[in-house]
């Protein structure tokens, strides 16, 4: 008999697994001799009261034992000798859709233009040390994408379009903690990350595919509504069957490669605003309501949104016990992010705080057709790197400071590398931006009393929540409407928000890919 259990314990309690059990005949009233195996299908925290609560969701099996192991084992045969699929990115959506065609029986040549994660961690170091950006590695471009330096989170809405508890077993497989199958918000860590996208790199390898970085696409050549070839930054011409777009919300270069070949594209909302950091002590505090947080409790986070002026506010990318890091793409932008370790064990919590964007916040840019938002995203990270000295020093104030529309006399240690450098980013912000922030800040600072203090900074700007284009395609078979034999995957293509949901529309693509045209 199997019995599912739902267990409410006390996080010292929910941290000695090896009780578990003892548990379950509590909750149950089945003797412990007759539950045979548990397996816990997810954990999440109740921090609603002052009493904390681990709510732990568990199958049990009562007089036997489970029929079947839950042993995730994929089949990577050998496909060096099959026909080739062509793709172009190696982050989330791009390595996927890789695995994809390997376990299909076919060959994914990947094209990056970026390098491998040890050089690229260079690359990352000089940005952070001497504010110089490589416009070709950095952290949105290279092995692993955006997602390799994105914190690891894994928690995803997009739960229809596809198999979300396969990404993650893959993921798993390839080195992940086991905790992101049973976790309700699963997190792999920025450290660990790329161990686990080496070891895909090398299932990619060692079963006949491709990688090639440093490889740019920079040109194609299209007849009879397909691309025929794609040519790279080195002068290379290569033909192909099927393109797998995979190239990320960063690659500003794609879009206006696409425009000028009148290859259709759609303007995308999306949302922009700046980075908020505060003592991750006072967060705890706020969260777990106690003075100091228990051993046995991750460091807190929040969830925050709320309507101003008929738009979004809201948090995004939450990291607790994180470090905010230089996202920029090119050397006159200042673009901020977040990421966590595993342990999440900063001293410092960070979020964006955004404001959602359409097309008519545009309008100066209406010359641009559909890359108007486009532009108006590059100008506001311009406006960020002139107001924050002219290097990748990011404009910061003090939250209550921003609020008031007061200039910060002096800022707060922060965990952004580069530095920071004090600006009244409420005089400069776009109003239709800066007031609803200003605005959202007020409405939680209610909601979580002390949120809104001077012992938080804001930093500027926090731009690449997603994609202001879309590449339209086809609803059903996933092609781009105007060229067959493309197909537009992940966050770039404005279809993807995350590792998770990348991943599984990077699957999406290939598997609609080899029906059409295999």
């Amino acid at each position: 008999m199997q019995k599912t259990i739902r267990l409410v314990l006390s996080p010292k309690q929910a941290a000695q697994d090896f009780e578990y059990k003892k548990y379950i005949s509590k909750q149950s009233g089945f003797e412990e001799n007759r539950i045979k195996a548990f397996n816990i299908l997810k954990k999440s925290i109740d921090a609603r009261s002052k009493n904390v609560k681990i709510i732990v969701e568990t199958i049990v099996f009562i007089d036997e034992l489970p029929k079947t192991e839950n042993n995730f084992i994929p089949k990577f045969n050998f496909v060096g000798n099959k026909p080739e699929i062509h793709i172009i990115g190696a982050g989330p959506a791009g390595l996927f859709a890789a695995l994809k065609a390997i376990e299909s029986g076919y060959k994914p040549v990947i094209l990056e233009r970026g390098k491998e994660i040890r050089q690229r961690r260079r690359d990352i170091a000089l940005l952070s040390r001497e504010h110089i950006v490589n416009p070709e590695s950095n952290y949105c471009f290279g092995e692993g994408g955006a997602g390799t330096f994105s914190d690891g989170k894994l928690y995803t809405r997009s739960k229809k379009r596809g198999n979300i508890h396969r990404i993650l077993e893959l993921l798993k497989y390839h080195g992940a903690d086991e905790k992101i199958l049973t976790d309700a918000h699963p997190h792999i860590g920025t450290n660990k990350l790329p161990v686990v996208i080496k070891n895909i790199r090398q299932t990619i390898i060692d079963s006949g595919g491709e990688i090639h970085f440093n490889t740019k696409l920079t040109d194609f050549t299209i007849k009879d509504d397909r691309i025929k070839s794609i040519i790279t930054q080195n002068g290379d011409k290569i033909d192909v069957s099927v393109v797998i777009l995979a190239t990320g919300h960063s690659a500003r270069d794609i879009y206006y490669l696409l425009d000028k070949k009148n290859i259709l594209l759609e303007e995308k909302s999306f949302a922009m605003g700046v980075r908020v950091e505060h003592p991750q002590d006072l967060i705890d505090s706020i969260q777990y309501h106690c003075d100091i947080r228990s051993e046995y409790l991750p460091a807190a986070a929040y969830s925050l949104v709320s309507q101003v002026k008929e738009r979004g506010v809201y948090s995004f990318c939450m990291c607790p016990g994180g470090f905010i890091v230089p996202s920029a793409t090119e050397p006159n932008q200042v673009v901020v992010n977040g990421m966590s370790p595993s342990s999440r064990n900063s001293k410092f919590a960070n979020s964006g705080m955004v404001v959602e964007i359409r097309p008519e916040d545009a309008k100066e840019f209406h010359q641009y057709g559909k890359l108007a938002l486009l532009k108006f995203q590059e100008h506001l990270e311009e406006l960020a790197f002139l107001n924050g000295g002219y290097r990748q020093t990011a404009p910061a104030q003090r939250l209550h400071d921003f609020v008031n529309g007061k200039l910060s006399a002096d800022l707060p240690e922060t965990s952004y590398h580069p530095g920071i450098a004090s600006s009244p980013l409420h005089f400069w912000l776009p109003e239709h931006i800066g007031k609803r922030l200003q605005e959202g800040f007020k409405i939680f600072g209610k909601k979580m009393y002390g949120y809104l203090t001077n012992e938080a900074v804001i930093l500027g700007v926090e731009s690449r929540t997603s994609s202001p284009i879309r590449i339209p395609r086809d609803r059903e078979n996933y092609h781009h409407l105007q060229i067959k034999n493309l197909f537009p995957a992940g966050e770039g293509a404005g279809y993807a928000g995350g590792i998770v949901s990348s991943a599984v529309d990077g699957e999406l693509c290939l598997e609609k890919a080899v029906l059409q045209y295999y």
